[in-house]
């Protein structure tokens, strides 16, 4: 790991984001700390409240910690091979210990999931002693829970929440809300802690059977099985292809197996700079990261979930553009309400906490030209749209036609007033291209003559309003100066030429706008928000993919370093960095640094 990714920057209590390991099972996901903490686990979906949330309140929100009671105990970690299963082991002067954690998958989870957190640890050399810890707050930290003995397991229900709490390891209350143990592991001991959620209702009824210890040690291989088994099928990538891997795992395990929505993070409210209040809610499915990611997973040979997402949009929009979002819950819910958590310190006191997002009801003229383009791209490999599919389109394309001439909230999602974005317009230009090219490949019905004007008259008016003379470069907005990272995705949708000396000297001058240190800004205009953020990681990927389809691969793989530097020691991305700290920001892991590093990998290899 460079070491600009290790530093701190956290608050007393809370540990740097970067320290945080990524457990997906394609329906929530968890994080756990280097000191064997787990800090976020939200069931039974990533978007549901927090069982534990230690991460946005250090004393209520909750935790799951099997920690060595030495505090001379040193760590390591890592995932094993091609999966999401963390390994972290554990040393003291006495031995060493080894925890796996994962959460469990196993074939059908999509109708039938575990919903089951494991840790095992495993005695590997003389005896460590350890405590382990079971701290469940339901409802990101606001209920805390009635344990209760069932049988050989204990149980936690409060509200609508419910988890069985099984295994080997010998938890005793602790208070009323808490269980503990104090064990001693000796080399070739195994204990197993499991965490299952089960509805309330149900556990005050005929309860559930406790798994056997073997049958969580199957669990555990099953899932090592079904991971390995996943990533086998993605192609070779060279000398990167481990890290590839990992990002493509992680937006794997951000997609809702049952859905097939994809989240844009697993987290809420990490702020984009220390202490600040630019604290969003990212567990939620958005339209253009989604295409984003499968468009990085397809390069990669993964197509099956590509089908998967449109039909999620297709369903959650009601088969209407008129009733299309920006983005929808990961069941396809449309009213994602913002709410603010007063109560909840946040991490490291950033406030406020935000659940939801009020961003849902933006217009954001671009996710026209994703879908669209999406739907091209499928049917190139040969999956084309039926008749229904094709209404759809078509009901999408003349969205953007009768949109593209007024201002919006772009890419960015800018809560400012809206904006004439070149990016946006370009997208409305290529919803309009590829509906063109699809009538003309399928031979179905579409006012072609009108298209086609359309597709001319949005180009014209970039190229007058969107591009500076001067200079010879496009413009964040129409009739302005300023850039923004958003105008490298310009050539990744046809609009123009990556080796166009426009784009060249666009490239060159978004680097000297709002480059800092080796990173890109998103921006340096004003967008209604307050406070500063740090460098948004995926433009970072984003300049590496245009640099080396424009044959400049030195400063290509210069860009991919830096941004691939900002990784922590797992390969895991966040949403943003802040370089003179070396801290991570934002929510983590982000699906759109992730898709972005794999398709900056990929035109490094094309082209290299």
């Amino acid at each position: 790991m460079s070491d600009r990714a290790t530093s701190s920057g956290a608050a007393p209590g809370y540990r740097p984001i970067g320290d945080y390991a990524f457990l997906g099972d394609c329906h929530t996901g968890a994080l756990v700390s280097s000191s064997g903490s787990v800090d976020w686990l939200c069931l039974p979906r990533l978007d549901s409240g927090s069982y534990f949330g230690r991460l946005l309140d250090h004393e209520r929100g909750g935790w799951c910690a099997i920690t060595a009671t030495d505090p001379a105990a040193r760590g390591s970690r890592r995932y094993l091979d091609g999966t999401l299963v963390l390994q972290t082991d554990m040393a003291t002067p006495s031995g060493r210990v080894r925890v796996t954690d994962c959460l469990t998958m196993r074939p059908g989870g999509a109708r039938r999931p575990y919903r089951q957190l494991l840790r095992v640890v495993d005695g590997l050399q003389g005896a460590v002693d350890l405590r382990v810890e079971v701290a469940p707050r339901f409802d990101y930290g606001q209920v805390r829970p009635w344990i209760r003995r069932a049988g050989r397991t204990w149980q936690a229900l409060g509200g609508d929440d419910g988890l069985v709490i099984e295994g080997d390891v010998p938890l005793a209350p602790s208070g009323l809300h808490d269980l503990v143990a104090e064990v001693r592991i000796h080399a070739g001991q195994r204990l197993r802690l499991s965490l299952r959620h089960v509805r309330p209702e149900v556990l005050d009824g005929a309860g559930t059977r406790p798994a056997a210890p073997e049958e969580l040690d199957r669990r555990l291989a099953q899932t090592v099985a079904w991971w390995r088994g996943w990533s086998a099928r993605g192609g070779r990538l060279g000398p990167d292809q481990a890290a590839v891997v990992r990002s493509a795992t992680v937006l794997k395990a951000l997609t809702q197996a049952t859905t097939g929505a994809i989240a844009a993070a697993a987290t809420t409210s990490l702020p984009e700079a220390p202490g600040g209040s630019r604290n969003w809610d990212y567990r939620f499915s958005w339209v253009r990261d989604s295409v984003f990611a499968l468009r990085s997973l397809a390069e990669l040979g993964y197509t099956a979930e590509a089908d998967g997402f449109r039909r999620f949009v297709q369903r959650s929009a009601a088969g209407s553009a008129q009733e299309l979002q920006i983005m929808y819950g990961l069941g396809g819910e449309r009213r994602l309400v913002e709410l603010t958590l007063r109560d909840l310190d946040g991490y490291g006191g950033a406030r406020p906490v935000r659940i939801g997002n009020a961003a849902a009801r933006q217009h954001q003229h671009d996710v026209y030209g994703e879908l669209l383009d999406l739907a091209w791209d499928w049917h190139r490999r040969g999956h084309s749209p039926n008749a229904d599919d094709w209404r759809f389109l078509v009901e999408l394309v003349n969205e953007a036609a009768k949109r593209w001439r007024t201002p919006d909230r772009g890419i960015w999602e800018l809560r400012g007033r809206p904006r004439h974005l070149v990016h946006s317009k370009a997208m409305c230009w290529v919803a309009l291209d590829r509906g063109l090219r699809l009538a003309d490949d399928l031979g179905f019905p579409a006012p072609v003559a009108r298209w086609t004007a359309t597709r001319a008259a949005i180009r014209a008016a970039v190229e007058r309003h969107g591009y500076d003379p001067g200079r010879g470069v496009f413009t964040q907005t129409f009739d302005r100066p300023e850039l923004d990272a958003a105008l490298l995705l310009l050539p990744s949708t046809g609009f123009v030429a990556w080796d166009d000396p426009r784009m060249r000297r666009t490239v060159d001058a978004v680097r000297r706008e709002l480059e800092v240190d080796g990173l890109l800004l998103r921006y340096r205009t004003p967008d209604g928000l307050e406070g500063a953020e740090g460098a948004f990681v995926a433009c970072t990927f984003w300049l590496a993919e245009c640099l080396a389809r424009q044959g400049r691969t030195t400063q290509a793989h210069a860009a991919f370093d830096a941004a691939s530097a900002t990784a922590n020691d797992l390969g895991l991305f966040a949403e943003e960095f802040q370089p003179a700290s070396g801290t991570l920001l934002g929510n983590f892991p982000q699906a759109l640094t992730h898709l972005s590093h794999i398709a900056a990998a990929v035109a490094l290899e094309q082209t290299s």
